[in-house]
C-alpha cells in the first residue's frame, strides 16, 4: 500500500505497483534509478505537501518535468520524485499575448496551444522536452536571435520553496528569486507555473544541409562569415553539428548514420 502524504491530493506510485517501471523511466536511459516513491501532484499545495513529507522522512528530492535532464537530475535512487506531469496545462490569452504554462508541460504542448493563435514562446527544438527544465536553464532555440532566450519572455513564476511556501515571483514580487530562476536551474524551488509573454510568428524558414566531414572547416568558416556580415538579418541563426545525417531519400548513403 502506498504511504499517505498528509495534504497530498495527487497520485502516488511506489516500487512493485502497477505503472512504477514506466513512471521511473527517464529520457536518458543511462540513469536507471529506482526512487522509493513517485508523487504526481495536481496543485502547488500538493507539491508543498510532498516536499514537507520528504523533509520529515529524510528523503532526497528529485523534480521531474519532461525527464530530459542529461545528468539525471529528474530522478534519484531511494528518494522521492516529484513528477509534475499532471501539472501540464497551457492557457493562452491571445488578446494580451500571454500564456500560463504548468511546470509539467512539454514544449510540444506549448507550441500546439500558442500556434493556434499565430503566437509563440521562444524555446527549444525537441517537442518532448519539459518546458520547465528548459526555461530554468535559460532556454536556447531557433528563435533566440529574433526573440531572445526563453527566460527573456518569462514574466512570472509560481514557486514552491524548500520551506513549503507558495510564491509568485516576478520583477515586482520577490525580484531576487525571479532573477535566480532565470537560468539558475531547479535550485531555488519547484516551479509549478510559468507566465510568458508571447510573440507573433506565422512563418519560420529552416534550411538544413549536409556535407562530408572533410568539408567541415569550409562550412564552419562560411557560417562565421555569414553571421559576422553587417548585412545579416538579426533573426538569422546558423548552427553546425558534426554527426551522421538522417536516412532520408535525398541524402547520399555515405553520409547516413550507421546506427540509431
Amino acid at each position: 500500500m502506498t504511504p499517505a502524504i498528509p495534504g497530498f491530493g495527487g497520485t502516488l506510485i511506489r516500487p512493485g505497483e502497477a505503472g512504477y517501471e514506466a513512471a521511473r523511466a527517464v529520457w536518458n536511459a543511462m540513469h536507471d534509478r529506482r526512487p522509493a516513491l513517485i508523487a504526481r501532484p495536481r496543485t502547488a499545495a500538493d507539491v508543498a505537501a510532498a516536499i514537507a513529507y520528504a523533509r520529515a522522512e529524510g528523503l532526497l528530492i528529485a523534480v521531474r518535468g519532461g525527464g530530459h535532464s542529461m545528468p539525471g537530475h529528474s530522478t534519484c535512487d531511494g528518494g522521492i520524485v516529484i513528477d509534475l506531469r499532471e501539472l501540464g496545462h497551457v492557457h493562452v490569452d491571445p488578446r494580451n499575448k500571454r500564456a500560463r504554462v504548468g511546470g509539467g508541460a512539454l514544449l510540444g504542448d506549448v507550441d500546439r496551444a500558442t500556434q493556434q493563435h499565430g503566437l509563440v514562446v521562444p524555446a527549444g527544438v525537441v517537442s518532448h522536452t519539459g518546458a520547465g527544465g528548459l526555461t530554468l536553464g535559460g532556454g536556447v532555440g531557433r528563435l533566440m536571435r529574433r526573440f531572445g532566450l526563453t527566460i527573456d519572455s518569462l514574466l512570472s513564476a509560481e514557486v514552491v520553496t524548500a520551506g513549503g511556501q507558495i510564491l509568485r515571483a516576478s520583477a515586482d514580487q520577490y525580484p531576487e528569486l525571479f532573477w535566480a530562476l532565470r537560468g539558475g536551474g531547479g535550485n531555488f524551488g519547484v516551479v509549478t507555473e510559468f507566465e510568458f509573454a508571447l510573440h507573433e510568428l506565422t512563418e519560420l524558414l529552416i534550411l538544413a544541409t549536409f556535407h562530408p566531414l572533410e568539408e567541415a572547416r569550409k562550412v564552419i568558416e562560411r557560417g562565421r562569415r555569414e553571421m559576422a556580415d553587417p548585412a545579416a538579418r538579426d533573426e538569422l541563426l546558423w548552427t553546425s553539428f558534426l554527426r551522421r545525417a538522417n536516412d532520408v531519400p535525398w541524402i547520399p548513403p555515405e553520409l547516413v548514420r550507421s546506427s540509431p
